[in-house]
């Protein structure tokens, strides 16, 4: 037997650990994540992990418990969540509660043709941006968007160091899908220097673990972003919350973010953009003004409170309609 939620009652949502800082934000709302956790710690079962500072509301299930608890929603986040990890851990009537699919990436393959994974009709697939849901050919009728939230960023911009930074996870491993090559042909005309995972071996300076990064970054007078076909990153968007201004392509999302000129310098002609970066590198009341439009730009259109309220909407819309849809089938039983 399905259990229905209570009106008021704060919901109970399963997921997975996927995408650590998009967990933390999600988990600012008035809900409470349960999150699995198993002994190999492998992708999706991390638990809390020391990364992130995490609220009371990020609880860690053990793997093989999950099955036994009640919930009010599913969230997947992954392919492998939607593919193998329910199957694992959620039990049959766990399965028919309802469900979302958060995607947070563009196509993989092709970037116009290639239909969503996601494919069963009563699931709500969410994207994470427009221009995703604009690339993906989606198989489901509920589908929707909700903008990222951000937190205000503690570090304020002080634009001290002349140099560019950029942050990116294994940037050269992922090759020009993340813009590696564009990363090369700047940093011989341009001072930058390049922070994340697999960054070492490639000139890089290595992780900086995400509570370290705003005071970090903050430092640098402006950030690069050299990715061409990914989506919206929520390095760019913390970093333009603390007002330093992001020089980035002119690509997916980031063409609805950056205005050229106003809140950073945006644009597919390389060349404009090694010879901006160097006019912030000499100016930077420019580049203090670009980094407070931007800023304002952030707060207005990523703040954590329309995010969790948006999803704090869709969590109880998803549910009422469950129990509505529950009432009616058991009502019109001929058992």
């Amino acid at each position: 037997m399905i259990k229905t939620s209570t009106p008021g009652r704060r919901l109970k949502i399963f997921t997975w650990h996927i995408h650590g800082s998009y967990l933390f934000y999600l988990a600012q709302g008035n809900y409470d994540l349960y999150i699995p956790v198993n002994k190999e710690r492998n992708e999706g079962y991390y638990g809390r992990g020391r990364t992130f500072p995490f609220g009371s509301n990020v609880i860690e299930v053990p793997a093989e418990e999950v099955r036994n608890m009640q919930f009010d929603c599913i969230l997947f986040q992954s392919t492998k969540n939607f593919l193998a990890d329910q199957y694992e851990v959620l039990s049959e009537a766990q399965r028919k509660l309802p469900r979302i699919y958060v995607e947070h990436n563009t196509p993989d393959k092709h970037p116009t043709d290639t239909r969503h994974p996601m494919n069963d009709a009563e699931v709500c697939l969410v994207h994470v941006t427009h221009f995703n849901k604009l690339m993906y050919h989606n198989q489901v009728p509920m589908v929707e968007v909700i903008d990222h939230g951000i937190t205000t960023q503690a570090a304020t911009y002080t634009g001290e160091i002349n140099k560019g930074i950029v942050v990116v996870n294994h940037l050269h491993q992922r090759g020009r899908k993340l813009g590696g090559d564009i990363y090369d042909i700047i940093r011989k005309q341009v001072p930058v220097e390049l922070v994340g995972m697999g960054t070492e071996e490639y000139g890089g300076l290595g992780e900086v673990l995400h509570p370290d990064l705003p005071a970090f970054t903050a430092r640098y007078r402006f950030m690069f972003n050299p990715i061409r076909y990914t989506s919206l990153g929520l390095a760019v968007l913390e970093a333009m919350m603390r007002g330093i201004p992001v020089v980035a392509l002119a690509t997916t999302e980031y063409v609805t973010v950056i205005k050229d000129g106003v809140s950073g310098f945006i644009h597919t002609d390389i060349d404009y953009l090694i010879e901006k970066m160097n006019s912030l590198l000499n100016n930077p009341l420019l580049a203090a003004e670009l980094g407070a439009n931007g800023k304002a730009t952030v707060e207005e259109r990523f703040s954590i409170q329309r995010f969790t309220r948006d999803w704090e909407s869709l969590f109880n819309r998803m549910v009422s309609v469950h129990a509505n849809k529950y009432t009616y089938e058991k009502e019109n039983s001929i058992y």
